[in-house]
This record gives C-alpha cells, sequence and structure tokens, in this order.
C-alpha cells in the first residue's frame, strides 16, 4: 500500500469539501481577554477577540484562580508525578473533588484528564459494574460520550433527540427487569438547546433506570451557584451521575464525575482510563478548585448575569439585522450559514478585515447543511467590541449575498 498517497486522499477530500480545518496561533493575554494576538502564516502579529472561546466567564486570567495556582506551583512544581494511585494524589486533588460534590450535592467526585475522558472512561465501564445494563442514548449526545457508548459492550438504544415520547418507546420495548442507565446533556452546545431534564427524570423513575447528565456546557453557566441546568431547575437530587468540566466556564483544565460514594469508588476501581493515567498537575487542581469556589458566590453570580445580557443583546442585534438565529434561550449564539465554503469564508474574512475570531463548524461537529458560526459572549465582551461583530457580520452577510430570515428553529 502507498501510504502517503492513501494520506494525501483522505486529507485531498476534506479540502474539496471545504472542510478542512485549519489551527490559527493565537496567544492570549493574561487580562486582556476576550483580546488576543494573532500570529499569520507570514509571522506578523494583528490584535484580534475571540469570540468562540469556551473561556465562558473569563475565569482563565481571574486573579484568584492565578493566585491559587502560582501557590501551588511554587509549593509542589510542575506536575503530580504519578497516577492517582501511584503518588498522584494531592491535598489539591481532594481540595478539588470536595468542591466539585458540593457544587451537585453528591457524596463524591472523580477528577479525570479531560471531560471527553470522564465520559468515555464512565460510560465504556458501566457493563462492568451492572451486567445487562442498557444505555439509552440521547441521538446528538457529544462524541465523548458516543465512544464511551460505543465501546460499552452492551445493549444500546438511541432516542431522537429530546424525544421523551420515542424514549418512552424504547423503556417500555426492553424487560422491566434489566438494568437501565438513560444519558443525555443538559445544554446541547451546537443548537444551544436544553435537555427535558424532569420529564426524562419522570421516566427514570418509572423504569427504574439511572440518569446520567453531561453539564459539561452549563457547570459554572446556571444555577445559584454555578451547579449546572439541573441545580437551576431543582433537580440536581434525580441525577445519579453527573459529568462536567474544568475548561470551560471555570476556565482551567480537566474533567470530573460526581455521584455518590459507592459509585465513584466503582469507577475509581474499574475505569482504565482513569487508572492508568497520570493525573492533573497540583497547580492545575487548584485553580480548578478556586475558580469553582468563586462562582459558587454572589460575585460568582453576577458574571453570569453579565453573559446572559450579553448572550441577549447579541441576538437581538443580529436577529434585528435578519440574521439566521438559532436561540434556545441559552448563552450560545449560533448563526446560521448551510454551507462549508462560505462558513469557512465568513470565517476568514471576520478574521482578516475585522479582526474579530470566530471558527467555522462544518461536518462532522453538526449535520451537513447546517455549518454555522458559533458565538459565545462573555462577561468581558463590551459594547463596543459586540457593535464591532455586529456591523462586521451586517456588511460581510451583504458581501456573499446570503439570505436574511427570522430565527432558526
Amino acid at each position: 500500500m502507498n501510504y502517503d498517497a492513501a494520506l494525501d486522499q483522505a486529507i485531498g477530500k476534506l479540502h474539496d469539501e471545504g472542510r478542512y480545518r485549519t489551527f490559527i496561533d493565537i496567544e492570549r493575554r493574561k487580562g486582556a481577554y476576550p483580546h488576543a494576538v494573532w500570529t499569520r502564516p507570514d509571522g506578523t502579529e494583528q490584535q484580534i477577540t475571540v469570540w468562540c472561546g469556551n473561556d465562558y466567564l473569563g475565569m482563565g486570567q481571574h486573579p484568584a484562580v492565578l493566585a491559587a495556582m502560582h501557590e501551588a506551583l511554587d509549593a509542589t512544581g510542575a506536575g503530580s508525578g504519578g497516577t492517582r494511585n501511584i503518588s498522584g494524589t494531592t491535598v489539591y486533588h481532594k481540595k478539588l473533588e470536595a468542591e466539585l460534590a458540593d457544587l451537585h450535592d453528591k457524596e463524591a467526585a472523580l477528577v479525570f484528564s479531560s471531560a471527553y475522558i470522564a465520559n468515555d472512561a464512565t460510560l465504556s465501564t458501566l457493563r462492568k459494574l451492572f451486567p445487562g445494563l442498557i444505555i439509552y442514548s440521547d441521538e446528538l449526545n457529544h462524541a465523548s460520550m458516543i465512544e464511551g457508548i460505543k465501546r460499552f459492550d452492551g445493549a444500546k438504544r438511541i432516542f431522537r433527540h429530546n424525544d421523551v415520547a420515542h424514549l418512552r418507546e424504547l423503556l417500555e420495548a426492553d424487560d422491566p427487569e434489566a438494568p437501565k442507565l438513560i444519558a443525555f446533556e443538559s445544554i446541547y452546545s451546537m443548537d444551544g438547546d436544553f435537555g427535558p431534564i424532569a420529564a426524562i427524570c419522570d421516566l427514570a423513575d418509572e423504569f427504574n433506570a439511572l440518569t446520567y447528565l453531561d453539564e459539561v456546557h452549563a457547570v459554572g453557566m446556571y444555577g445559584p451557584r454555578g451547579g449546572g441546568v439541573a441545580e437551576r431547575d431543582g433537580l440536581s437530587g434525580r441525577i445519579d451521575i453527573f459529568n462536567g468540566t474544568l475548561g470551560k466556564a471555570f476556565g482551567v483544565f480537566g474533567g470530573y464525575i460526581a455521584a455518590s460514594a459507592k459509585m465513584v469508588d466503582a469507577i475509581r476501581s474499574y475505569a482504565p482510563g482513569f487508572i492508568f493515567t497520570t493525573s492533573l498537575p497540583p497547580a492545575i487542581a487548584a485553580g480548578a478548585a478556586a475558580s469553582i469556589a468563586f462562582l459558587k458566590t454572589e460575585e460568582g453570580q453576577k458574571l453570569r448575569d453579565m453573559q446572559q445580557l450579553h448572550a441577549r443583546i447579541l441576538k437581538m442585534r443580529l436577529k434585528g439585522l435578519g440574521m439566521p438565529i438559532i436561540d434556545h434561550g441559552s448563552h450560545i449564539v449560533p448563526v446560521h450559514v448551510g454551507h462549508p465554503v462560505h462558513c469557512k469564508a465568513l470565517s476568514d474574512m471576520l478574521l482578516n478585515e475585522f479582526g474579530i475570531y470566530v471558527q467555522p463548524i462544518n461536518f462532522p461537529t453538526v449535520p451537513r447543511g447546517t455549518e454555522r458560526l458559533r458565538f459565545t459572549p462573555s462577561p468581558v465582551h463590551t459594547p463596543d467590541q459586540i457593535e464591532t461583530l455586529v456591523h462586521g457580520m451586517d456588511a460581510l452577510w451583504a458581501q456573499c449575498k446570503l439570505n436574511r430570515s427570522a430565527a432558526v428553529a
């Protein structure tokens, strides 16, 4: 086999379809986010504004987070030195897991190297704990959940997105005595829509199923202490296993699950994705714990309120221009483009002409024909930056002769 030719063919296909992904070189400046510096391919630099980051609340530059990280770095050095089982569990990891358990009102939590790994490792391990388990998964669950369920050696059922009636049909068709788990999300990141948590919990109660809720795009962002949509809606006690990230609203790095002490102990003891990997650096754990603690306070709520205000303003301004906004009431602002080449062209022109960085979202992240630009306004974006974005979108939408329409459902 000509391996180079095979690689050329695979990459060429992406170019032909207009969905080849390019990484732009940016450097965030502490205290200046969402401003950053873009190093162009020719080596020159340009000031830009980041509009697609997942540091939803700007906590990646918050003084409380940086102080905690500096303190831990000076005290312990760079790395943890091992897996959690072999010298890699520190006081910083234990403090972080205590903060997370408290955040979700659970007995325990377990930190992983990412939320992707947390989903993959946990979901793929559950069959070892519950022989005969059937997993019911929303069709739009994140890739990490899909991969974990694929590797799960047991029965799987896929229900239509947010379709509680279809989920009921699937549950009714299976053995009532079989152990069951329903895996879903609180906020689906590409459309920004909410999962029907209460209705799914009602079904879980009726059919004696466990609930597994991915709150990656909600933790820190919703609820009086940042515990997510389940906390906001008073449903935390009805969720058996939470999955979350430390790398979005909390502004640091890592992922976790939160559940009963028995559940966490079992995952800790059986999941290869936890057992056989180096633990988070202590400084990362310290920064994440500080961020979570801060966002539980009134000052944290002020950041959430400001973020929601900026999201509402941006949606209102873009809708006023007839932009095809996908608006489900969350903090995420997707603008439907519908073609990979147009989507990439808009992204490039916004960057080059207006200093606005927003990454095009193409297949396979979203279905073909639903390509979009996905904006994530934060509390640290200013009115002037919002105005620049709106002006740029208006000018380029006209230049590219794209349709203007009402909001997309």
